[in-house]
């Protein structure tokens, strides 16, 4: 019984032996996330150029610094919430060594019990005295099977003491580790805020130089918010069309399946009833075919999945909604889907599988609507287009090249809305970054 109570303990001891590469996962798992944003903060650096001295470029140039700026901030939070997952780490280390060293401590109080024990009944002599003193045969077979018992359990006491002392120099080298892995993490967050305040201070020398030139500002302001409400128009315009399409589409087969029911069932009059009830329904309901059911549910269930509609290198320059600028007097902004500023050469690519709505240009640049079922992705400031309506398009095909302004550093950017029918989304929670 003895025996089979210590096989049992040694079992169990030995189930914390692989706690240190749970560690070692934690760390490589936190500066696996961490180095897709720091990838993605090195390229979105490279975006940055010198700014003019006009202010239609000084103000872009602000809504690249800003979007830098936030990527930074995004990583200094992700900074502070892994140094916040290795103080946890640390804390169930310090725990766990806390218990190894207690049960090392009665394991050698145990065994010095055991080992001043057999040194007072050292002798053959007296452990034959007390095996042959038994009463009859059955105590001596008792007292023989205790003796080696007893000696088995030593042997394994000074074994016990032996691997829980190397489980304790394994756990001091993890928490070491550990506690490296952390020093780095601070001074790498210390880096990243001072190039934080560095770039917060060429903000404000930005947004000075653009107080001085207020009436400039709302020229360009007001130049750009015009560009924006025809643009906004001419889509709103091509997606009612496109709904009231994809209406007659689902009327059609619901006009086939009712056509189907009244021949199987040989009720005229029935298909008929059935017919002018489809049609009573009002056109700016989104009535989806099957086809169309089973896209907008895929679609849907990819939420926060969906890649980013450019290639390479982006910085989110302006955001979806209405906001002011930071710093500047009487300057609002009022988005419909959100900026995204590439390098020159960028592709615009399809966030999801679905078919070429339509392709419109205006201003001599292109802009492509591709339908998801009752979703609607729109790309804009294409300076050419790969794709025509009715196409077929897969998840991060290319669709176009986003255009590069050669009077602006190469600017390069890419204005992209989504829709739900007629209902306009704000589309960064639908991305994956």
């Amino acid at each position: 019984m003895m025996k089979r109570l210590f096989v049992i303990l040694i079992s169990c001891l030995w189930l914390a032996v692989p706690l240190s590469a749970q560690s070692n996962k934690l760390i490589r798992e936190l500066e696996s996330k961490r180095g897709a944003l720091q990838k993605q903060i090195a390229e979105s650096e490279s975006i940055l150029k010198d700014t003019k001295k006009d202010v239609g470029s000084q103000l872009n140039s602000l809504a690249a610094l800003t979007g830098q700026i936030e990527e930074r901030k995004r990583y200094i939070l992700a900074i502070n919430n892994d140094v916040e997952a290795i103080d946890r780490e640390l804390n169930t280390l310090e725990r766990q060594l806390r218990a190894l060293e207690k049960d090392l401590k009665d394991k050698k109080r145990k065994y010095e019990a055991s080992v001043q024990y057999l040194y007072k009944n050292k002798s053959i002599e007296e452990k034959l005295m007390f095996i042959f003193s038994a009463k009859n045969l059955g105590q001596t077979y008792r007292r023989m099977r205790y003796v080696r018992e007893y000696a088995t359990y030593q042997r394994l006491q000074g074994e016990e003491i032996l691997k829980k002392q190397e489980q304790i120099r394994k756990k001091k080298a993890e928490r070491q580790q550990v506690k490296a892995a952390k020093e780095n993490l601070l001074k790498e967050r210390e880096g990243e805020k001072t190039k934080l305040e560095a770039q917060e201070k060429e903000k404000r020398t930005l947004v000075a130089n653009l107080q001085k030139k207020q009436k400039g500002l709302q020229n360009e302001i007001n130049k750009k918010r015009k560009e924006a409400n025809q643009l906004n128009a001419r889509i709103d315009k091509l997606i009612a069309e496109e709904i009231e399409r994809a209406r007659k589409r689902a009327q059609e087969e619901a006009r086939r399946e009712a056509a189907a029911r009244k021949k199987a069932e040989g009720s005229q009059s029935s298909g008929t009833g059935t017919a002018a009830k489809t049609n009573s329904k009002p056109l700016e309901v989104y009535t989806m075919s099957k086809a169309d059911q089973e896209l907008s549910g895929n679609f849907a269930a990819n939420r926060g999945k969906l890649p980013m509609p450019i290639s390479g290198a982006y910085i989110i320059t302006s955001h979806y909604g209405q906001y002011a600028v930071e710093g500047l007097r009487n300057v609002k902004l009022d988005n419909k889907g959100i900026d995204i500023q590439g390098k020159p050469g960028a592709q615009a690519r399809a966030i999801f599988d679905g078919k070429v709505a339509a392709v419109f240009q205006l201003n001599g640049l292109f802009n492509v609507l591709i339908r998801h079922g009752n979703y609607i992705s729109v790309y804009c400031n294409l300076s050419s287009a790969s794709v025509k309506t009715g196409d077929t398009v897969k998840t991060k095909q290319s669709i176009g090249q986003v255009f590069s302004d050669g009077t602006d550093n190469g600017r390069t950017v890419l204005h992209f809305q989504l829709r739900r029918e007629k209902e306009k989304l704000n589309p960064e929670p639908w991305l994956n970054r």
